[in-house]
C-alpha cells in the first residue's frame, strides 16, 4: 500500500509539471543559496589562512605606536640597538629582521612605477620564507658597507622590465641608482587586498644612509624557533621593549606585537560569523519555499476533494491518504533539494574561480541542506495532508 501511495504521488507531480516545477523552484533557490554562501565562506577562510601562513611560520611583527582604546597614537620608532637587544636577549627567536619603508618612483629607461622600497636584511627573506626565482640575496659586505643594490618583487619586475632579464641592470629609486641583484618569487594579492609583489628590497644600512637619512626602523619581523609558543615570545618581546623604552608600570604600551596566529584566529572568527549570518538569511528562502509547498498542496487538496472522497468511501484508510499527500510534498522538496545542491555546487565553483578563492567542498553542508529540504517538505506538507485525510467522505463526494 505504501508503494501504491508513492506511485500516486509521483503521478500527480507528473500531471501538474508546471505547477510542481514552480513550487520546486523555491526549494532549489534556497538550497543553492545556502550551499553557495557557506562554500564561499569556507573558501575565504582557507585563503586568509593560506595568505597569513605565506607570510612566514611562527612570525611576529613588532611595530611602534598603539591602537588601544580605539584612537591610536604614534610613538618613537625603533633603532638598530633595539634590534640587537632583541636578538641578544631572546634566545627563543630564530631570526630578527628590521625594516624601514618609503614610497618611491622606480624608473628604468622609459618605464616607471611607484612602489614601496623596503630597507632590510637577508633575515627578512628567511622569516617571510620568500625564495628568489632569479639572482641572489644581499652579500654580507653589501649589508655592512651600505651598498645600494636591490631585489625586485614580481610586480615591479613585470611593470618596469617586462620580459627582459633585470639582473645586473640599473634601477633608479628616486634620484638614486642601484643594480638589480635578485627577483622574488611571485605571491600575488593577499586576501587583505594588498599586492605582496609590489616592493623593492634594499640593504637596511643603504636605505638609512642614502634614502631615509636617519636610523629609524618602522617594523621588526621576528621568527620564533620551532616548538616555541609564540604567545610566550610575544610576552617576552613586550617586556623587553617596555624596559628599553623606560615605561613605568601601568602605562600603556607605545608599541604593538602582532602574532600572526592571532590575526588568523580573528579573521577566521569574523568570516565564520558573517558566513553563518548570510547562510541563515539564505535559509529563509527555504522557509519561503516551504510555504509555497503548503500553499500548492492546499490547492491540490481542494481540487481533488472528490477524488479523496471516493478513495475514503471505497475503504482507503486515513493514514494512506495522509501518506499520499505527504509523499507529494516530500517529493517536491527532495527533488528541489537535489537540484539545489547541484546548482549550488556549480555556482559556488564558478564564483570561487572568478573570485580566485579555493573551492572547499564540505559534504556536511551538502548533507544538512538535503536533510533540511526534506524536513521542509514534511513540516509544510503535513498540514495539507492531514486536512485531506480528515475529510468527511460524504461531504467530499458532494464537492463540485
Amino acid at each position: 500500500m505504501i508503494r501504491a501511495s508513492l506511485a500516486l504521488a509521483l503521478r500527480e507531480l507528473r500531471r501538474n509539471v508546471m505547477r510542481s516545477g514552480l513550487t520546486i523552484l523555491g526549494v532549489v533557490i534556497g538550497v543553492a543559496a545556502v550551499i553557495t554562501i557557506v562554500t564561499l565562506g569556507a573558501g575565504a577562510r582557507a585563503k586568509v589562512t593560506a595568505d597569513v601562513a605565506s607570510l612566514g611560520r611562527n612570525m611576529l611583527i613588532l611595530m611602534p605606536g598603539s591602537d588601544r582604546h580605539g584612537g591610536g597614537f604614534s610613538a618613537e620608532p625603533f633603532d638598530p640597538d633595539d634590534v640587537e637587544a632583541i636578538g641578544r636577549e631572546l634566545p627563543e627567536l630564530a631570526a630578527v629582521a628590521p625594516s624601514a619603508t618609503r614610497r618611491l618612483l622606480a624608473v628604468h629607461g622609459n618605464e616607471n612605477w611607484p612602489t614601496t622600497v623596503t630597507g632590510t636584511d637577508n633575515a627578512y627573506l628567511e622569516i617571510r620564507e620568500w625564495p628568489l626565482v632569479a639572482g641572489r640575496a644581499f652579500e654580507p659586505g653589501e649589508q655592512r658597507a651600505g651598498r645600494l643594490v636591490c631585489i625586485l618583487g614580481a610586480t615591479v619586475r613585470d611593470e618596469i622590465f617586462g620580459a627582459q632579464d633585470p639582473l645586473g641592470l640599473p634601477l633608479r629609486l628616486g634620484r638614486l641608482s642601484c643594480p638589480v641583484v635578485g627577483v622574488l618569487e611571485a605571491r600575488g594579492q593577499s586576501s587583505f587586498g594588498a599586492d605582496q609583489d609590489d616592493l623593492v628590497l634594499v640593504p637596511l644600512r643603504a636605505f638609512q644612509r642614502r634614502i631615509a637619512g636617519n636610523r629609524e626602523i618602522s617594523a621588526i619581523y621576528l621568527s620564533a624557533r620551532d616548538g616555541v609558543d609564540t604567545e610566550g615570545v610575544q610576552t617576552s618581546v613586550a617586556a623587553l621593549m617596555r624596559q628599553r623604552r623606560g615605561m613605568v608600570p601601568g602605562a600603556d604600551d607605545d608599541f604593538r606585537v602582532r602574532d600572526l596566529k592571532e590575526i588568523t584566529e580573528v579573521v577566521d572568527r569574523t568570516t565564520s560569523v558573517l558566513t553563518a549570518m548570510l547562510g541563515a538569511i539564505a535559509a529563509v528562502s527555504l522557509l519561503v519555499g516551504g510555504i509555497g509547498i503548503m500553499n500548492i498542496m492546499l490547492v491540490s487538496v481542494t481540487e481533488r476533494t472528490r477524488e479523496i472522497g471516493i478513495r475514503l468511501a471505497i475503504g482507503a484508510l486515513e493514514w494512506e491518504v495522509l501518506l499520499q499527500f505527504l509523499a507529494e510534498a516530500v517529493g517536491i522538496a527532495v527533488i528541489g533539494g537535489v537540484a539545489g545542491i547541484t546548482l549550488g555546487l556549480l555556482g559556488s565553483a564558478a564564483a570561487a574561480h572568478s573570485l580566485e578563492l579555493p573551492f572547499v567542498l564540505d559534504l556536511r553542508v551538502v548533507g544538512v541542506a538535503f536533510v533540511f529540504s526534506a524536513v521542509v517538505g514534511v513540516v509544510f506538507g503535513f498540514f495539507p495532508a492531514r486536512k485531506a485525510a480528515r475529510l468527511d467522505p460524504i461531504e467530499a463526494l458532494r464537492h463540485e
